[in-house]
């Protein structure tokens, strides 16, 4: 937050630094000092002071967005399926599959989804790369401004919205955030919803209520992956349940659906969320490969744009339910 100070993983930050002039500071910034001459004031942890529009919970160590109520319904549509499953779908197989396989096929289903849960939540209380914000806009290199720049029309030192900076021997325009007040590595990006800037910022994620960065990536891909398995894996077991009922019963597979209507129910909705979230698997695997980020790949995510991507998808059906909760 200034004064040297950075913020890393699950390091502990004191604003313990020594206060700056207040008419140094910018505006939106001025209200972080506070006090400055309150040794208390002085002690407060950065997120205790943060600016942009994060949870802190237990001490600042977990770090939600500001929509981190949709969690709750992700686990929601996670976990009643799942539920059904076991409750009215396995009970055929474990009389039907011999030596307790119809057993074990419970407890990979239970296991996975608890694999499942932890990834969302690593995701989404993890910090996911937050730059903090400078307390006063940098030093001035001497780089002439345009008139029609915002900043040039406002008190204090006039900055270009881009600089050149040597990355890897090569030259990479950044630009300027005048919320953050800082130049923004490449890569880097503003995000609206949690007003901070994210390094490396892929997209913000309705589904898991925070920022997709440099440092929960992993986890969102891990997260969406595992998701896809344990799609399949139900849908799969419920097609061989009313496999085993047709040939049991010798009927034709409505019949089937009718003397279990609950796998039918799991086999529509597991292939439409299979759909989506192997669609998202499939498309980030891409962005792997190509070392892409999907806010500049996919700018339909953003509703820049009507064409049809799985992030495009995602979003729409996530609106879909919130609306109708």
């Amino acid at each position: 937050m200034g004064g040297g100070e950075k913020m890393r993983g699950g390091e502990k930050m004191y604003n313990t630094s020594t206060p700056m002039p207040t008419h140094q500071l910018s505006d939106s910034n001025r209200g972080i000092m506070g006090n400055h001459n309150d040794n208390n004031a002085r002690n407060l942890r950065v997120y205790q002071t943060w600016k942009g529009s994060n949870i802190f919970c237990f001490g600042g160590r977990l770090v939600f967005g500001p929509d981190v109520r949709s969690l709750f319904l992700t686990i929601f549509l996670i976990m009643i399926p799942v539920i059904l499953f076991c409750a009215f779908v396995s009970q055929r197989l474990i009389n039907d599959f011999q030596h307790q396989l119809g057993y074990y096929v419970v407890v990979i289903c239970v296991i996975l989804t608890a694999h499942v849960i932890i990834l969302l939540f690593l995701t989404s209380a993890r910090d996911p790369g937050i730059i903090p914000r400078n307390l006063h806009p940098p030093e001035d290199e001497g780089s002439s401004i345009s008139a029609d720049w915002p900043g040039s029309q406002v008190a204090g030192p006039s900055l270009p919205p881009t600089k050149d900076v040597m990355v890897n021997g090569m030259v990479v325009k950044v630009k300027y955030c005048q919320t953050c007040l800082l130049y923004r590595p490449p890569r880097c990006s503003h995000c609206s919803i949690c007003n901070n800037c994210v390094e490396r910022f892929d997209h913000h994620c309705p589904w898991v209520g925070q920022c997709i960065g440099k440092r929960n990536y992993r986890f969102f891909f891990m997260f969406v992956s595992s998701t896809t398995m344990l799609c399949l894996y139900v849908l799969a077991f419920c097609w061989v349940n009313i496999r085993k009922i047709m040939d049991t019963y010798h009927c034709n597979m409505w019949t089937a659906f009718l003397k279990s209507p609950v796998s039918g129910i799991l086999i529509l909705y597991t292939f439409i969320c299979a759909w989506f979230v192997g669609g998202l698997t499939a498309f980030h695997l891409y962005l792997i490969f190509t070392n892409q980020v999907a806010i500049f790949s996919s700018p339909s995510f953003l509703c820049c744009s009507e064409s049809f991507t799985p992030h495009y998808a995602a979003c729409k059906l996530f609106n879909f339910f919130a609306d109708n909760i």
